[in-house]
């Protein structure tokens, strides 16, 4: 999956993505460092894959992976082209879901776009300017709808419904999502872009100091997303991208004194899945490979065997499956077999969080 990490200037995205990333992006306290996005891979960490790979001693390991873009800073009036605009609308139109990164700290040396440090008008400009971009794609679309159907009303009556109740929704600042209510709808809208109807997250980016209790700037944060119904994920960027070039052992040793239990990097992961709806599932090809595969909830197992390789999506037979958890109590597979705790399941079956799966196929 791909996430973007967007913000006004000078609240940390650069930052975070090197925490994330380890990719050393320019970063500076003016805004549009950056002008093109940066683009980082990275490995999900995951202590289950490692687990499995200890029961098979596998001559490889693959964790699965996300990536993250860091595009230029959003201004008010980017919807109408100000700052660097459509071309930073444009970078985010192809991310899978938006982690917005909200300015929780205090620092005088690194300026605001604002005179006051506002977390919760910051969050409403780039909403705004989120919804007014949509909103121009869906005026320009509704126009040559509505041209269209004079003269075949029929073929374009689903598409001119919806495009009109979007306007209305997108024109009083609210977002898309939600809006479509059928199947069918849902075809349509796919095929707009919006921005609206990504999925979102939030990052309060705070000081080192507010990591335990954090402090007032984290509260508007955190009730603005639960006025959206969407996660908020607290961290320090700037921790995260000193203890990256720590031994793992002393990070982990710090943020324990700090009292905080998982890096930056695994909080927004875990969130963006939940926000994407994905799962992770393993596969251990003998003494090949163990590897990590994501996802969406309810793929059924021929997509997911076509996921490693078509020819098990064309010739699959059966899923032999079993939760990690239960493999971990066997010790190994043979166990497990020998218990009857893998399972055989068929193409229609729906792959699981934590299903361990090998395929049979026949080409």
């Amino acid at each position: 999956m791909q996430i973007g990490i967007v913000g006004l200037p000078n609240v940390g995205k650069s930052t975070l993505f090197n925490a994330l990333t380890d990719a050393g992006a320019q970063v500076a306290s003016y805004p549009f460092t950056t002008i093109e996005p940066n683009v980082g891979m990275v490995q999900v960490p995951d202590e289950r894959l490692e687990r499995i790979a200890a029961l098979v001693n596998p001559e490889k390991v693959t964790p699965t992976t996300i990536q993250f873009l860091d595009v230029a800073g959003l201004v008010k009036g980017a919807s109408h082209g100000e700052g660097l605009g459509n071309q930073f609308l444009g970078h985010i139109r192809a991310v899978d879901a938006i982690a917005m990164v909200v300015r929780c700290f205090r620092a005088p040396d690194i300026p605001h776009v604002t005179e006051e440090l506002d977390p919760r008008s910051d969050i409403e400009i780039i909403d705004l300017e989120l919804a007014l971009a949509d909103l121009g794609t869906v005026e320009k679309r509704l126009d040559k709808v509505s041209r269209a159907s004079k003269a075949e009303p029929k073929e374009y009556e689903v598409e001119l419904r919806l495009l009109q109740r979007l306007h209305q929704t997108l024109a009083r600042g609210d977002r898309a999502e939600g809006v479509a209510q059928d199947a069918e709808e849902e075809t349509v809208l796919a095929g707009f872009g919006l921005l609206t109807v990504k999925p979102q997250l939030y990052v309060a980016n705070v000081d080192e100091k507010a990591l335990q209790d954090g402090d007032g700037l984290v509260k508007p944060v955190r009730e603005a997303a639960e006025r959206a119904g969407v996660e908020m994920v607290k961290m320090c960027a700037q921790l995260d991208a000193d203890l990256a070039d720590w031994p793992q052992a002393e990070a982990e040793a710090y943020r324990a004194e700090l009292q905080v239990s998982e890096s930056g990097l695994q909080q927004l992961i875990s969130a963006g899945y939940r926000a994407l709806n994905l799962v992770t599932f393993f596969t251990a090809t003998g003494r090949r490979e163990v590897r990590a595969w994501t996802l969406t909830t309810g793929t059924p197992a021929v997509e997911a065997a076509g996921k490693i390789h078509t020819d098990m999506q064309k010739g699959f037979i059966r899923a032999e499956v079993i939760p990690y958890d239960e493999l971990m109590t066997a010790g190994s597979f043979a166990t497990a077999r020998e218990k009857g705790w893998i399972r055989l399941e068929g193409r229609d079956y729906a792959i699981q969080e934590g299903d361990v799966v090998h395929f049979r196929f026949n080409v």
